[in-house]
């Protein structure tokens, strides 16, 4: 199927229209304000790569990329995009697609009087305006946002500059910014297909964006309403500071109302018809965009829309003649539990709009252009800038904070800052000008302040946004999952136990960045064990006294092939999740030598800190372990009174035969919620479809049960028994259920190590 309209597609038409496109489909047919539209499928364009033999010209541009290296990035994009955009649609498809923009310059209500269809297209009324929107399959998920990555182009009429635009789209796959997003979130390339939404273009004379939680806050009993004249492209590109309109969600009273001085807007040119930016005449800069029964609509039309979805939303809307339309509804995936901080006391140097939470101290780095990118530092700096861009993606990630002149809390500054986790403040107008290079800053992105200097710790701890669970004990010890060392100093004081699971794969990809067996090869092994000990000895001497589990490299085949050198040394599988991982690969001929370098590092960092422990992954067989603990013996990493060796359950196996896995000369298991719910159930846990079915569910009986039977047998002989997952905090039930059944302990993340212990303190209250 090439061609879809929104009356065929609803939220579950992912796979065919894209996040984008089927959550359009889902909204027209529930009634919602959104215009007519099709969709040229993720199909034709998967078809249009095979035709033109562009996947394999794609996959070889992208190996090896160094995603890190700005030039390097901006350069592979360019050309992968020439090429899509080069090549030509065949016939068939462009057939179908200019069908379609006739009918839908008519009405798509008339389409079941095919005869008046056909009479009107004769006509020549196939010049519709209309805007093409790319909607990624991977896009406007609940678990990740790949939002504002594509490409959207406004106001295009006519049939050759369509099939130009629809390509553009096809090739926005591949920006800079979508390819590095991918990459660091483990996004296979070719998973990800694209589908192109074209829609009857709202010429808007006011839109905006509105969020159904607020994300600067993540008050989720608020709605927050960003607001400029002409198209939504101007707040979306953080060209201005729109208004800004806080609601309370139950009663729609408006709580906070700020009006900007709007400088510009974007609009269609009503002779040439291109969307062009124009100047707004000064006496009327500072007009507020919205009436009151504005924003009251939104606000109700907002409300509706988060019921339907029942998850909060981030929506765009585009008001024509008074007219309200909702051009687009996607999920707000960087919620976490709302921040309430006291204000810092220093001198303010500016102040602004708080996109994303957190409080920084750094040293101010401006970045005036795209030219300049490359002089960012590799740490401890703030970005100071205008307004963020696409380019500027891998130097966002180094900042320590954001700080923007322009744009609003759906800016790219502000949505690329909320997933990195950087604090961030955009829309102060003046900080380019007032601050300095060189300049010592603190960034309370909680309050929308920059403070002249350094903030003291004693004033640090009064922001901390975490709840630490400080005076709660619990018999059931709460552990805490950590990947980056680099992140203990942020965690460091919370009330934990220990570090449940430290996994050594952030080390390997981010420090390391080689395969180890091509490190041997090359006789470079003692690189692998020093980078693996200074990131384990960082952890470590930060929570001396406490136990720290580090886990054992858990690579699959696909990604242990992305590192440096590794496609000589892995092969291809067709199902990673349940391939030559874990303990297989420690055991076997090809990995063992590269196992031993990790067993070296261990007993480094043993020889100064003895809180260091381990953890078998993904193990299948009581044989296995066996094998692997005998390599481990010949490295002198031997199970002693004060050297502790857990397994992973994350495989049906453990709970089949739990007690012969207990038996065995270890210290305890750790469930591995995710694998086991997947392996239990038969879901792959990435897959989409079958995640929005419901069908990945920690709470299954089945799940349930093979849980019981692992603490059980792991019980009957002594052993400790935890739990690493996100199932204990997301569901209060799932951690009544261990609570109850004896666990000895549960690894959650930093960010919800207070929450967990004060709901255990609970449980075992009542137990």
């Amino acid at each position: 199927m090439n061609i879809a309209w929104l009356r065929e597609l609803n939220k579950d038409s992912i796979p065919v229209a894209g996040g984008k496109g089927a959550q359009l489909g889902e909204m027209y047919n529930s009634d919602f304000p959104v215009p007519p539209a099709f969709v040229v499928t993720a199909q034709a364009y998967k078809e249009f790569l095979s035709m033109n033999h562009l996947d394999y010209k794609i996959k070889n541009i992208l190996n090896g990329l160094d995603v890190d290296n700005t030039k390097q990035l901006i350069q592979a994009s360019d050309i992968i995009k020439e090429i899509i955009v080069n090549e030509g649609m065949s016939s068939s498809l462009k057939s179908e697609v200019i069908e379609a923009y006739n009918i839908l310059n008519v009405n798509e209500n008339v389409l079941s009087v095919s005869k008046n269809v056909l009479d009107l297209i004769k006509n020549g009324r196939g010049n519709a305006f209309v805007a093409v929107r790319s909607s990624a399959t991977a896009e406007d998920l609940l678990e990740a946002s790949f939002a504002g990555m594509q490409e959207t182009f406004l106001n295009i009429k006519g049939e050759k500059n369509l099939i130009i635009a629809i390509k553009k789209c096809w090739a926005s796959l591949f920006t800079p910014r979508a390819i590095f997003y991918r990459i660091k979130n483990n996004f296979p390339h070719e998973k990800v297909l694209i589908a192109v939404v074209v829609q009857k273009m709202i010429n808007a004379d006011r839109s905006g964006v509105l969020f159904t939680a607020n994300p600067g806050t993540n008050n989720k009993n608020e709605i927050v309403i960003e607001a400029g004249f002409g198209l939504g492209e101007a707040i979306v590109s953080g060209a201005i500071n729109p208004d800004l309109y806080i609601l309370d969600k139950n009663s729609l009273k408006l709580k906070i109302k700020e009006i900007k001085k709007q400088k510009l807007k974007i609009i269609r040119d009503e002779n040439t018809g291109e969307t062009v930016r124009k100047n707004i005449p000064e006496n009327e800069q500072g007009q507020q965009v919205l009436s009151e029964s504005e924003i009251y609509k939104l606000g109700e039309l907002g409300k509706k829309i988060d019921e339907h979805y029942g998850k909060p939303q981030d929506i765009e809307f585009a008001i024509e003649k008074s007219r309200i339309y909702i051009v687009q509804s996607r999920p707000v995936t960087t919620l976490k539990d709302e921040i309430k901080t006291e204000e810092l006391k220093g001198e303010i140097l500016t102040s602004g709009l708080s996109a994303s939470p957190g409080v920084k101290s750094g040293i101010v780095k401006i970045i005036r252009t795209e030219n300049e990118i490359d002089e960012f530092p590799e740490q401890g700096h703030v970005l100071v800038t205008t307004m963020t861009n696409p380019s500027m993606v891998p130097i966002m990630r180094k900042a320590v904070a954001i700080v923007t002149d322009e744009g609003g809390v759906t800016s790219h500054a502000s949505i690329v800052s909320r997933e990195l986790g950087i604090p961030c403040i955009v829309g102060s107008e003046n900080a380019t000008s007032v601050l300095e290079d060189g300049l010592i800053i603190t960034v309370d992105a909680n309050n929308g302040k920059v403070y002249k200097g350094e903030v003291k710790k004693e004033e640090q701890k009064s922001i901390e946004i975490l709840d630490k669970g400080e005076g709660i004990e619990t018999n059931t010890k709460i552990y805490m999952n950590l990947g980056e060392p680099e992140k203990i100093s942020d965690y460091k004081d919370l009330n934990f136990d220990g570090i449940g699971l430290m996994r050594l794969e952030f080390i390997i990809a981010g420090e390391v960045g080689e395969h180890p067996n091509y490190l041997i090869k090359i006789n470079e092994e003692e690189k692998y064990i020093n980078e693996l000990v200074k990131g384990i000895e960082k952890i470590a001497r930060a929570i001396n006294g406490k136990p720290i589990i580090v886990r054992f490299s858990d690579f699959k085949t696909n990604e242990y092939k992305d590192l440096k050198g590794g496609k000589e040394f892995e092969e291809h599988e067709d199902n990673p999740m349940i391939g030559f991982r874990g303990v297989s690969r420690y055991i076997s001929d090809e990995f063992k030598e590269s196992f031993k370098l990790e067993c070296r590092a261990i007993k480094k960092v043993r020889e100064t800190y003895r809180n260091v422990h381990v953890m078998l992954p993904f193990v299948r067989t009581v044989e296995e372990v066996e094998k692997c603990l005998e390599i481990m013996k010949e490295e002198k990493l031997e199970r002693s009174d004060d050297f502790k060796i857990w397994l992973m359950a994350e495989v049906p196996s453990m709970a089949f035969i739990s007690e012969d896995f207990a038996q065995l000369p270890i210290d305890g298991v750790s469930i591995g919620s995710n694998d086991l719910t997947m392996l239990c159930l038969g879901v792959d846990r990435d897959n989409e479809k079958l995640g929005r079915m419901g069908y990945f569910d920690e709470r299954n009986k089945a799940v349930l049960v093979a849980i019981k039977n692992i603490i059980d047998g792991f019980k009957k002989y002594g052993k400790t028994t935890s739990l690493c997952g996100q199932s204990v905090s997301n569901y209060p039930e799932i951690a009544e259920f261990l609570v109850r059944n004896g666990i000895t302990s549960v690894s959650v993340n930093p960010d919800v190590v207070g929450k967990v212990r004060r709901e255990v303190a609970e449980i075992e209250k009542v137990i």
